[in-house]
C-alpha cells in the first residue's frame, strides 16, 4: 500500500493558489482577487493519486500572527508537520512572496517552490532564472502555470518525491553574521526544547520576541534572560528593534537573489501599468467604478437580463411555450387576427354595460370562459343574449386592453396606473382607446369566436402551473391540496426563480471583473475613500463578496486584524445589496415606470447600500465601542488576466446554485408557511359563521378573504411598527416579517399574498398589486414605497446571514447590538424618506416629521461634529463584555 502523502498549499494572497487547489483536486472552491478569500483550511485528495491529500492555506504574507489566517497557516504548518510543503509564488510580485518563502523554508519541512504565471512575466518582457532560484533557495522551483494547467504534474510529483524522501529545507543564511551568531547562540539554549528541524525557526522566533510561538517551548526564566541579552545587544548595536532588524534583513537578501535571477524588461510600463494609470487615479477612480457598476447592474436587468427574465416569467411559469416554430407562427396568426377584432373587449363591455342596464349578467362570463361548454353555459349566454337585445343593450366607449389584460392608450402603448378600483389613469395628453360601440350582433360574435387555444398547435409546451393543476385536477386532488401546490409553492418558490436569468448576468459580468483583476484595483480605490471615514480598503472587500451572498461576505472579515474594524464590518456588510435583494429592487423598477425606463434605480440602491455603510461607520467610528485608526491596506494588484473559462464558470454557478439551493429549500419552507398562514382563518366576513378553516372554500367568501386569515392577524398587530414609515398595512407587514427569514421571501410571499405567482413579467397586475399597498386615496405613494424598499435593504440579513453574524461576533450583546442598529438604521432612513416626501410633495406636517427632523439633526450632528479623544483608561460602554478573541 502506497504512503500517504499531505502536501500544504501555501502562499500569498492572490498567487493562484487556491486555482491551483481547485485543478488538482477537482474541487470548486472561490477565487478571489484579493486577500481572505481562504480564511480557513481547506483538504481534498489529488485527482490523479488518492493517497495524496492537499490542504489548501489561506493566503498570507508571513507567518508572524498579526491576522486570524496567518495564526491558521502556522499552526497547521509548525504543528500539523504535513509532509510536504508547496509554496506558490507570484512571479509578478516575486520580491513580497520571496519574504513568506524565507519563512516555510525555516520551517524544518520538506519545500518545494512553484513559481506561478510565468506567462505574464515573458508578457512583460522579463526573465526568471529558475536554476539559479533553486540553488540560492536550496530546495526544488518549478516553473508552472495554475491557470492554464500548465507542468502541475511535474510540482506535485516532485513535492511527492521530497516528502517521502524526507528532504527537509535548511533555511536560507539570510541575515548578517552578528545576526547570525545571536541566533546560533539562542539554538544552542534552547536545544533540547524543541525538534532538531524545528531549532532555527524557533531561535528566530525568540530573537523577534514572538510570545505566541515560543510559548510551547516552556523556556525556564534563566533561559528567557540569557537570551534576552543576546538580543538587546544586537538592538543596541543596530539602533532598531529585534523584528525589524529581522524583516529588513530578509529583504536585503532578497534583494540579492532579485538581482541575480531576474532579468527585467527595460523601463517601459505594461498594459495594467497602463490601465491602472487611469482606473485607480485618484480623481477618476471611483467615477469610474460608479459608472462599470450602473452599466453592469443596466445590462443585467434592462438590456439583456430583462427579456431573458420576461420569458420565463410569461412561458414558463405563466402561459406555456413553442418549441416549434412553425406551430407558434400559426398560432401567433390566428391570435393577433383574433386580438386585431377586440373580441374580449367587446364581451367585457357588453356585459358591463347590460349591468348597468339592469340586465341579469350572473355567470355570463363563467358560461363564456368554459371549456369545454356544457348544456348550462350555453342556455346561460343565449338567455342573456335575448334579455340584453330585448333590452335594447349598446355598449359605448369600451376600454381597448392587450392580450395580457393592460389597458392601452389610442398609440397602443400599456397604461401603468390604474387607480385603487383597477381604473386606468390617464397621464397628460394620453387618450384611452376605445371602441365606439359594441351591439348585441358584436356580442354574438365575439362570443361564437372563441379565443385561439395554444394547446390545439404543434410544439406547445404547457406552463409549469398549468401543467401541475391539469395534473392534480385528473388525478381527483382536492382544491386545498391544489391551491397549496400551484398558489403556495410554485407561485411562491416561482416568484423568485424567474430572476434567475438576471441574476445570472449580473454575476456573469462581477465575477469576470473579480478574476480578470479589475475588483482588486476596486478595493485599492476605496481604501482611500473609506480611509476617510474610519474604515481600510479591507473593509471594502468583504462588501463586494456581500453582493452575492451575505454570508460569505460576512466571513471575509476575518482577515480584518482589528477587532473593532471587523465587527463593525461584519455588522454592515449586509447593506450592500445581495441576489436575493435583486428581485425587490426589479419589482420596484417595474412599479415605477414599467422598467425599462427606470434602470438607474438599481444601481442607485446599490450606491444606497455604500453611502449607508460609510456614514453608519462615520457615526460608530465617534463613539468608544469603535474608536481607533483602520489597520493599514496591503495587496498586490496582480496584472489583467482574461480569466480561465473554468474558473469563471465554476465562480458564476457557485453563486446562482446558492441562490437556486436557497429557494428549494428555505424559500420553499416560507412559501408554504405563508401561503397556510395566508389561506387559513376565521370566516369574519358579514354573514360568515366565524368558524376556522380553509377560507376560500367557505361559502360566502369575500376575494379578500385573506384579510380574514392568521397571517393578516399577524400583520395586523404589528403593522404600528411601519406606520409613520407609510407602509402600515398588514400585507406590507407580513411580507417585511418573512424576508427576515431570506431576502427573497418578500417577493415570493407578494406572490401568494395576491395570487400572482403565475401573473407574467409585462402584466402591469404584478406591479399593480405591489403599487396597491402604497396607494392612498388613487395615488401611488412613492415616498412609502421607497420607505419600504429602504428598510428591508438595509435592515437585518435573512437567517443564514444573521447567523454568521452572531459567530463572527463571538459575543450575544455584540449580536444583538448588530441586530438592532440594521433594523434601527434602516427604520430611520425610512422614516426620514416617507416624511420627507410627505412633508415636500403633500404639505403634510404631523408628530413623526417632527421626529424625522429631530433623528436627522442628531445622525447630522454626529456625522460632522469632530472625532472625539477618548481617555485611554475609559472603560469600554458595553460592560463585562467576554475577552475579544482572535477569529
Amino acid at each position: 500500500m502506497a504512503e500517504k502523502i499531505d502536501i500544504a498549499l501555501a502562499g500569498n494572497p492572490n498567487c493562484g493558489k487556491t486555482t491551483l487547489f481547485n485543478e488538482l483536486t477537482g474541487s470548486n472552491g472561490y477565487v478571489g482577487n484579493w486577500p481572505g478569500v481562504t480564511v480557513e483550511k481547506k483538504e481534498a485528495v489529488w485527482k490523479k493519486d488518492a493517497d495524496v491529500l492537499f490542504t489548501d492555506l489561506p493566503g498570507i504574507y508571513s507567518l508572524s500572527p498579526y491576522s486570524p489566517e496567518e495564526v491558521v497557516s502556522r499552526d497547521f504548518i509548525i504543528s500539523g508537520r504535513p509532509s510536504a510543503i508547496i509554496d506558490l509564488v507570484d512571479v509578478t510580485n516575486i520580491e513580497r512572496n520571496l519574504y513568506l518563502t524565507t519563512q516555510i523554508l525555516e520551517t524544518g519541512r520538506p519545500v518545494v517552490v512553484g513559481l506561478n504565471m510565468c506567462d505574464l512575466l515573458e508578457q512583460r518582457g522579463e526573465k526568471i532564472d529558475s536554476k539559479r532560484l533553486s540553488k540560492m533557495l536550496g530546495v526544488p522551483v518549478v516553473e508552472v502555470s495554475a491557470l492554464r494547467s500548465k507542468n502541475l504534474d511535474a510540482l506535485v510529483g516532485t513535492a511527492v518525491d521530497s516528502g517521502r524522501a524526507n528532504k527537509v529545507a535548511q533555511g536560507v543564511k539570510c541575515f548578517s553574521p552578528e545576526v547570525e551568531d545571536a541566533l546560533q547562540t539562542i539554538a544552542n539554549t534552547i536545544t533540547g526544547s524543541c525538534a532538531p528541524d524545528l531549532l532555527r525557526w524557533y531561535s528566530i522566533k525568540v530573537f523577534e520576541r514572538d510570545s505566541a510561538a515560543i510559548e510551547p517551548l516552556n523556556l525556564s526564566k534563566q533561559q528567557l534572560e540569557d537570551m534576552e541579552k543576546v538580543i538587546e545587544a544586537i538592538e543596541r548595536d543596530r539602533d532598531d528593534d529585534s523584528e525589524s532588524i529581522i524583516t529588513s534583513e530578509r529583504y536585503e537578501w532578497i534583494a540579492t537573489v532579485m538581482d541575480a535571477c531576474v532579468v527585467k524588461a527595460p523601463g517601459k510600463l505594461t498594459v495594467s501599468e497602463k490601465i491602472d494609470r487611469v482606473v485607480t487615479n485618484r480623481v477618476l477612480g471611483l467615477p469610474i467604478f460608479i459608472a462599470i457598476m450602473i452599466g453592469v447592474y443596466w445590462v443585467a436587468l434592462v438590456a439583456v437580463g430583462t427579456p431573458a427574465t420576461d420569458w420565463v416569467n410569461d412561458q414558463l411559469f405563466s402561459d406555456g411555450f413553442f418549441v416549434s416554430s412553425s406551430g407558434q407562427a400559426a398560432f401567433e396568426e390566428a391570435d393577433e387576427a383574433w386580438q386585431d377584432a377586440h373580441y374580449t373587449d367587446q364581451i367585457s363591455g357588453y356585459i358591463a354595460a347590460a349591468e348597468e342596464a339592469g340586465v341579469d349578467t350572473d355567470g355570463v362570463q363563467d358560461a363564456i370562459d368554459a371549456d369545454p361548454q356544457t348544456a348550462d353555459d350555453e342556455a346561460t349566454i343565449t338567455e342573456f343574449e335575448d334579455a340584453a337585445e330585448k333590452a335594447g343593450v349598446v355598449a359605448t366607449d369600451v376600454p381597448v386592453t392587450d392580450a395580457d389584460g393592460n389597458y392601452l392608450d389610442t398609440e397602443g402603448n400599456v397604461i401603468t396606473t390604474l387607480d385603487e378600483d383597477g381604473n386606468p389613469v390617464l397621464a397628460e395628453g394620453q387618450e384611452l382607446d376605445v371602441l365606439p360601440t359594441v351591439t348585441a350582433a358584436d356580442f354574438a360574435t365575439a362570443v361564437d369566436s372563441p379565443e385561439p387555444d395554444q394547446h390545439d398547435y404543434d410544439g406547445f409546451v404547457d406552463s409549469i402551473p398549468n401543467a401541475v393543476t391539469g395534473w392534480l385536477t385528473d388525478a381527483g386532488t382536492s382544491n386545498v391540496v391544489i391551491s397549496l401546490v400551484v398558489d403556495g409553492i410554485i407561485g411562491g418558490v416561482g416568484s423568485v426563480l424567474g430572476f434567475i436569468p438576471q441574476i445570472f448576468v449580473l454575476f456573469v459580468m462581477l465575477c469576470f471583473l473579480e478574476d480578470c483583476g479589475y475588483m482588486s484595483r476596486v478595493a485599492f480605490v476605496m481604501d482611500r475613500v473609506f480611509r476617510r471615514f474610519g474604515l481600510s480598503g479591507k473593509s471594502f472587500i468583504p462588501m463586494i463578496v456581500s453582493s452575492g451572498c451575505g454570508v460569505p461576505g460576512v466571513l471575509a472579515t476575518k482577515t480584518i486584524e482589528n477587532e473593532h474594524d471587523r465587527r463593525m464590518t461584519a455588522m454592515l456588510t449586509t447593506m450592500i445589496p445581495c441576489s436575493a435583494k435583486l428581485p425587490i429592487i426589479a419589482l420596484v423598477m417595474g412599479v415605477l415606470a414599467g422598467g425599462s425606463s427606470m434602470w438607474w434605480v438599481a444601481p442607485m440602491f446599490y450606491l444606497m447600500g455604500i453611502a449607508a455603510i460609510i456614514i453608519s461607520a462615520v457615526m460608530l467610528k465617534k463613539t468608544k465601542r469603535f474608536a481607533g485608526e483602520p489597520v493599514p491596506f496591503v495587496m498586490e494588484l496582480p496584472d489583467y488576466h482574461m480569466p480561465s473559462i473554468k474558473s469563471w464558470a465554476l465562480h458564476v454557478w457557485e453563486r446562482v446554485a446558492a441562490y437556486v439551493k436557497k429557494a428549494g429549500t428555505i424559500i420553499f419552507a416560507a412559501a408554504v408557511g405563508i401561503w397556510v398562514l395566508s389561506n387559513f382563518g376565521l370566516a369574519g366576513w358579514e354573514g360568515g359563521d366565524g368558524s376556522f378553516g380553509f377560507l376560500q372554500a367557505m361559502d360566502g367568501a369575500p376575494e379578500t378573504y385573506m384579510d380574514y386569515s392568521i397571517l393578516a392577524g399577524i400583520g395586523g398587530a404589528l403593522s404600528f411598527i411601519f406606520m409613520p414609515l407609510g407602509f402600515g398595512n398588514w400585507q406590507a407587514t407580513a411580507s417585511t416579517i418573512s424576508a427576515l427569514i431570506a431576502k427573497e421571501n418578500l417577493v415570493s410571499t407578494f406572490g401568494v399574498l395576491y395570487g400572482l405567482g403565475d401573473a407574467t413579467e409585462n402584466s402591469v397586475s404584478m406591479w399593480q398589486g405591489f403599487a396597491n399597498m402604497f396607494t392612498i386615496a388613487g395615488t401611488l405613494h412613492v415616498g412609502a414605497m421607497c420607505a419600504f424598499v429602504a428598510f428591508n435593504m438595509l435592515c437585518a440579513p435573512c437567517f443564514a446571514a444573521m447567523g454568521t453574524i452572531r459567530r463572527q461576533m463571538d459575543d450575544p450583546k455584540w449580536f444583538w447590538f448588530a441586530i438592532g442598529f440594521e433594523c434601527g438604521f434602516g427604520w430611520v432612513v425610512g422614516l426620514l424618506i416617507n416624511q420627507l416626501y410627505e412633508l415636500f410633495v403633500f404639505g403634510n406636517f404631523g408628530f413623526w416629521t417632527v421626529v424625522a427632523f429631530v433623528l436627522l439633526a442628531l445622525m447630522l450632528f454626529q456625522l460632522f461634529r469632530p472625532m472625539p479623544k477618548w481617555d485611554e483608561k475609559d472603560e469600554h460602554i458595553l460592560d463585562n463584555l467576554a475577552e475579544e478573541p482572535v477569529a
